[in-house]
């Protein structure tokens, strides 16, 4: 067979160049031979593949190997996975009957305008501690300029207001707290007088709001001074009672805007010379019964004057109506706002019950004076015999010492005791 194909050299074919190929022998045509039994013909198998569910293509010959499925990425693969399980959940929850919570029909009270809702937060450590020194406010109220010299001016501002609140503000209490960087101040319903505040005005130029309504003791004479020292004045509260009715009425005029009459060479010489008078920044007076002749007038002079005003966001003038300058919200509000309502709703110390008037028959009472100088001589009385006791001791004491001590002395003990033996 390869002598015949030309491939064994010495026996090699001519064949045309155009004639086929002879047929090769039958030998090399016929079976092999069979196998032994036991022998194995070691030749590559292989290997198996699963059978695909795609179909072969027309293109790909039989014996080849058949590609391997297109993969779906692993994206795509969990999102297959993901459907899978939501369709059993719902297919699990289809049974089941939620019912949506219904909302609360009762609606919050709402909140003032000067006190809005919000989420209650913790009082701040300084808030703490003014709220334990007011509770106890009429323990150092006279003593109160002693420790309140080194307090902040905002510091000072509260206590006075717990002061005011708990009827322990007055003229002593006032100067001793007054600062001049108030810009408020609020001493309504106290028992300051036309001194304290006279004082207060010289000392606090910066003055923006004042309210002396409820004020027994205050006079229009305080209420000129605080028009002339507290130029930035803008809110004034008064009435409430009959004496601040009365002193209401007569600050009237005080208010009016007035042009004083200055001679001068020359307009240079005018420019350091005040000459206006009266309360000329004043815009909110909060007076609840007030007059109809005051009203008038006022509505007649001092038409920017602003009396009553309500509680609103925009005025006629374009401007919102400060919190301070209503009725209902306390002028210091903002100043206690963050201190517990329970400081100033402690009661005070009960006072003592007046003593009884003594019998005709009773002895005479010994002065507190004479008690003292009584139990000052039994006591040296009593301490007499131990006092001498302890000055035989200390005079004992010091003659050992001098003996012990002195040579001189040593000697002359010595001799008297030779002497005394002989």
């Amino acid at each position: 067979f390869l002598s015949g194909l030309g491939l064994i050299p010495g026996r090699a074919a001519s064949l045309a160049p155009d004639s086929p190929p002879p047929p090769p022998p039958a030998s090399s045509l016929a079976a092999p031979p069979p196998l032994p039994v036991g022998s194995s013909l070691l030749l590559p198998r292989r290997p198996q593949r699963r059978a695909s569910a795609h179909p072969t293509p027309h293109r790909l010959r039989p014996g080849y190997p058949r590609p391997s499925p297109p993969r779906l990425p692993r994206v795509w693969q969990a999102m297959e996975k993901g459907k899978s399980v939501v369709a059993e959940l719902a297919a699990s929850f289809s049974g089941v009957q939620v019912t949506p919570r219904r909302k609360a029909t009762s609606t919050p009270p709402a909140a003032s305008f000067y006190s809005p809702m919000k989420k209650a937060r913790p009082r701040k450590l300084v808030s703490l501690c003014i709220g334990v020194l007011g509770q106890h406010l009429e323990d150092i109220i006279n003593d109160i300029s002693e420790f309140t010299a080194f307090f902040p001016p905002h510091i000072k501002l509260a206590i006075m207001s717990i002061a005011r609140r708990r009827r322990l503000l007055n003229d002593d209490v006032l100067v001793s707290l007054v600062d001049s960087s108030w810009k408020i101040l609020d001493i309504s319903g106290s028992e300051v007088t036309d001194v304290g505040l006279a004082t207060v005005a010289r000392t606090c130029s910066n003055l923006w709001a004042v309210d002396i309504s409820r004020c027994e003791k205050i006079t229009p004479a305080a209420v000129s001074e605080i028009i002339c020292h507290c130029p930035s004045l803008e809110i004034l509260r008064c009435g409430g009672c009959s004496r601040s009715e009365f002193t209401a009425r007569g600050c009237v005029n005080l208010l009016k805007p007035k042009l004083n009459t200055l001679e001068e060479d020359s307009w240079e010489e005018l420019e350091a010379v005040d000459f206006g008078s009266g309360a000329q920044s004043l815009r909110w007076l909060v007076w609840p019964k007030i007059d109809d002749n005051s009203k008038e007038i006022l509505a007649l002079e001092c038409p920017r004057v602003i009396v009553n005003p309500k509680p609103s966001l925009l005025d006629l003038g374009g401007s919102k109506t400060p919190g301070e300058a209503l009725a209902s919200v306390p002028l210091d509000h903002s100043v206690v706002e963050d201190i517990d309502p329970k400081t100033w709703a402690v009661s005070a110390a009960p006072r003592r019950a007046a003593a009884a008037p003594p019998h005709p028959s009773a002895p005479p009472e010994i002065p507190i004076a004479e008690r003292f100088r009584l139990a000052y001589v039994e006591r040296d009385a009593r301490l007499a015999p131990k006092r001498a006791r302890r000055e035989r001791q200390h005079r004992r004491r010091a003659e050992r010492d001098y003996l012990m001590n002195d040579i001189d002395a040593k000697s002359i003990a010595l001799a008297s005791k030779y002497l005394s033996k002989g």
